[in-house]
């Protein structure tokens, strides 16, 4: 019996080799033009423009107009949900690059998912957050307690105002890197601006990496309970 909605046609864009480059240099969360994506791909601009329009239909990819540039970038967050999903797929049977990129390891400490934190470090604080109940899960949806209501006010983050938005306020993305979950949804956009805001960290141009001062990781083990790297992990308070 064929049961569900047919995965053959959508399977097939995203298994493409160009198509998925691009796919996933649009999981950094920024919107590139069509000559910056065929570039990641390593096409031309003519077949780019081809695999483009295919990503479009699709229902992939959305598509912005300022003057006479196009910028392109992933539909909707449960698109850059999917592709998470199958890189940390990828990565548990061994289908990884034949050569490593020199990013590789700075990707696996912290890093853009489309626009909240993963990484070694995105998990380290989604665990955190839920051994100190500040983060409790019911069924397969994860919800702030009373007490990461009030921890996120602490630092910064008005959860009244992120609960208006259409959204889910947490959600547990499974980390292709560490294969547990760090956070996403509104909460965990919130928490890697805020991280950007204070100047703890920054994006790197043209990366999903995200780059912590020394000052600035130091400041984000504190503020979340994390551990440091030379001592093993203590009771959270």
């Amino acid at each position: 019996m064929k049961d569900g909605p047919n995965i053959v046609g959508i399977a097939a864009l995203i298994g493409d080799h160009a198509r998925a480059e691009m796919l996933a240099a649009l999981m950094a969360g920024q919107a590139l033009t069509a000559t910056e994506l065929a570039g990641v791909a390593e096409v031309t601009k003519q077949t780019g423009s081809t695999h483009l329009a295919k990503l479009l239909d699709a229902g992939l990819l959305a598509v912005e107009r300022q003057g006479r540039h196009r910028y392109y970038r992933l539909a909707d967050r449960d698109v850059a949900h999917v592709l998470e999903s199958l890189m940390g797929v990828a990565y548990r049977v061994g289908a990884v690059r034949v050569r490593s990129s020199p990013r590789e390891p700075a990707l696996r400490k912290a890093r853009v998912c489309y626009d909240h934190l993963a990484g070694e470090l995105g998990v380290l604080i989604f665990e955190s957050l839920e051994k100190g109940r500040f983060l409790r899960s019911s069924g397969d949806e994860w919800e702030l307690t009373r007490r990461g209501r009030e921890f996120c006010k602490e630092i910064g983050i008005d959860v009244d105002t992120l609960a208006r938005e259409r959204r889910p306020l947490c959600r547990a993305c499974l980390d292709w890197s560490a294969r547990r979950y760090h956070l996403a949804g509104a909460v965990g956009s919130a928490m890697l601006s805020r991280c950007i805001d204070l100047g703890w960290a920054r994006r790197a141009k043209g990366s999903r990496v995200v780059g912590f001062t020394p000052l600035g990781e130091r400041a984000l083990r504190e503020q979340f309970d994390l551990p440091t790297p030379s001592t093993p992990r203590s009771a959270h308070v």
